[in-house]
């Protein structure tokens, strides 16, 4: 019988670490990567193309909802299962907006982590039991409400587009111009045209507000 190949993806050394320890417990898993920010995950998962990838929500450089929907975009067949700290609502909805398979909190047991990998990978969806009351209470609210005809409500505010959410991540990061032209290999003048645009749409035209917006629509998250 096949093992069932996982990538790690977890900004915190001594986290990602103790994972794959008790990954490497488990006979039927075997763990074939590992990354400390979403950008390298993305290029390492795309490269590697592993059955399943055990994300971190809150990373720098890319946050783990931006890197499931690039690794979903590129490889659909990739199951994703969410493994966060945070059982915030809007970060829930929006790891699944962007086509994880499952989401689990950290203090998820390494036997239910064991469960919920084999759930996923075998194509279901798997959930913690806080998470599953927050999409039942979240179902509840969409189909008791006759305005709403959307499956899933969209993000607040007015929708960027991925490398606009990109960017307003890294300048929430606190990232300069050039340091944003370097990491993503773009011109300074591009960058001032993506900022100039994230400023127009959401009618933010100080940094304060930007890193605000960040925070609150699950753009930049902040570690517990």
């Amino acid at each position: 019988m096949s093992k069932i190949r996982v990538f790690v993806a977890d900004d915190h050394n001594i986290v990602r670490r103790g994972l794959i320890s008790i990954l490497s417990l488990m006979e039927d898993v075997e763990v074939v990567g590992e990354a400390e920010d979403g950008r390298t995950a993305v290029e390492e998962v795309l490269n590697v193309v592993p059955d399943l990838v055990l994300m971190d929500v809150s990373m720098p450089n890319l946050n783990g909802m931006e890197a499931t929907r690039r690794i979903k975009n590129r490889k659909p067949e990739i199951r994703v299962l969410v493994l966060s700290a945070h059982d915030n609502e809007a970060y829930v909805l929006e790891s699944l907006r962007s086509g994880a398979n499952g989401y689990i909190l950290k203090n998820t047991s390494a036997d239910d982590l064991h469960a919920a990998i084999r759930v996923v990978n075998s194509g279901q969806a798997f959930f913690s039991p806080g998470i599953s009351k927050i999409l039942a209470e979240d179902y509840v609210r969409r189909v008791t409400d006759p305005s709403n005809t959307e499956t899933i409500p969209p993000p607040n505010g007015p929708r960027l587009t991925n490398r606009e959410r990109e960017i307003l991540q890294l300048i929430a990061e606190g990232l300069s111009h050039q340091q944003i032209s370097d990491q993503l290999h773009i011109s300074i003048r591009t960058v001032d045209t993506h900022r100039n645009n994230i400023i127009q749409k959401l009618d933010i035209h100080d940094a304060a507000g930007l890193v605000t917006y960040a925070i609150k629509n699950g753009i930049v998250i902040l570690n517990q």
